[in-house]
């Protein structure tokens, strides 16, 4: 069965170890396990994989969809706001002759990592089994078929 193409804040805070790693950044859900294995180990890694899970669109300007930027008050430069650290693919604060500056386009602009857009609105549905009496909560997708609660039900062995 394909994947759904809309998901949920908690469906993707299930994804969230390093062989599994979902993030959702600007309505976006991206992919990121691929990431982890190709840079397995890399220090710049960590910043990552403490937001695995969750939504890292703070990171990011929402208009031109890039790292937020803010000026450096030593050396009066503009440079990229990295609150929880430097993380893969931003250039270090000051000129630098180690790092290598053709990294290709960075893993938040790679539309290969992104794996679905991420629900504006969840509900809560209570689904009630009239057999055995026994009720289940379950997050949705907004307003959608009623097949796709339907999906998410056998998915979670409610019937």
């Amino acid at each position: 069965m394909d994947r759904p193409r809309f998901f949920t804040p908690s469906e993707v805070a299930a994804h969230r170890t390093a062989a599994d790693m979902w993030v959702s950044c600007l309505g976006r859900v991206l992919d990121l396990s691929p990431l982890m294995s190709r840079f397995h180990g890399d220090a710049l890694l960590l910043p990552i994989m403490e937001a695995a899970g969750q939504d890292i669109s703070c990171w990011f300007h929402p208009k031109t969809k890039d790292i937020l930027r803010c000026v450096d008050p030593q050396t009066s430069c503009e440079t990229f706001y990295t609150p929880r650290g430097r993380f893969l693919h931003v250039p270090p604060r000051g000129p630098r002759s180690d790092w290598d500056t053709d990294i290709g386009e960075p893993w938040w602009k790679d539309p290969r990592l992104e794996v679905g857009l991420l629900t504006a609105k969840t509900r809560w549905i209570r689904i009630i089994n009239t057999l055995t009496s026994q009720e289940q909560l379950l997050e949705v997708r907004g307003p959608g078929a009623l097949w796709v609660v339907l999906i998410q039900a056998e998915r979670r062995s409610l019937f």
